[in-house]
């Protein structure tokens, strides 16, 4: 757990859209959530070193900064969804293009 603790004071704080919730007695794991607060994932941490967290949120594209203070590019600021469900988004639908939308759980995860 002093890995995982590490992360947490020194890690967290650089992580753009990163938010610590403490729950007293919970193993430590990170849960994904899309731009709908819906739950897409969750990955135990406690058996993964710092810099091993620090490398999976990498991969699923959380941006970092070098410092906490540091302004965050344009170009991160939906991150780590790849696409922002605003962004493009027509002001309405032809009629004849509307489609039923998926059921939550069948949808694509696109915001990993």
């Amino acid at each position: 757990f002093l890995q995982v603790k590490a992360f947490v004071v020194d890690d967290i704080p650089l992580y753009h859209n990163l938010v610590m919730k403490h729950i007293a007695g919970a193993d430590p794991e990170l849960v994904l959530l899309n731009h709908y607060h819906e739950e897409l994932d969750r990955i135990a941490l406690s058996d993964m070193t710092r810099s091993e967290i620090n490398e999976l949120l990498g991969k699923l594209g959380f941006y970092k900064k070098a410092q906490a203070q540091e302004e965050v590019p344009e170009e991160f600021r939906f991150s780590p969804a790849k696409d922002s469900p605003f962004k493009d988004k027509p002001q309405h639908k032809p009629a004849a293009e509307s489609k039923p939308s998926e059921p939550a759980s069948e949808a694509q995860r696109t915001d990993l």
